[in-house]
């Protein structure tokens, strides 16, 4: 299974945080599944920490590396594919987390209840 992590599930499983839930965790921890983490993620998570509202002190980028994750560069096609989404999501990080999952066929971990609104493949984070 190849999964795509939110940006959210990515902090807790670099944090090794209990919010992560257990089927979450153990989709993450298989040998047998490819994960990748967005660059929309790591501009998130630079945006949000450059604003104070994120305390999170080490490198996303070096994080993916460093749990085995491949990081997912956004291509002009799935930025041209969250045009066609429709508009229940406001967010654009997690719109083109939602574009590259179609794009991709990935399974999106995520904690966004938001998110199950769009036709998918989900995995819950908690």
């Amino acid at each position: 299974m190849d999964l795509l992590l939110d940006t959210h599930p990515f902090l807790w499983w670099d944090a090794s945080s209990p919010e992560l839930g257990r089927t979450a965790s153990a989709a993450i921890a298989d040998p047998d599944n490819r994960v990748f983490v967005s660059a929309a993620s790591v501009w998130e998570i630079a945006i949000k920490r450059q604003l104070g509202r994120l305390d999170y002190t080490g490198s996303p980028a070096r994080a993916i590396e460093a749990n085995g994750f491949t990081a997912l560069p956004i291509t002009a096609h799935q930025a041209e594919l969250v045009e066609t989404l429709a508009p229940i999501h406001q967010d654009p990080f997690d719109r083109i987390l939602i574009a590259q999952s179609l794009d991709r066929k990935l399974v999106l971990v995520t904690a966004d209840g938001q998110i199950e609104q769009y036709a998918i493949a989900l995995l819950w984070a908690r």
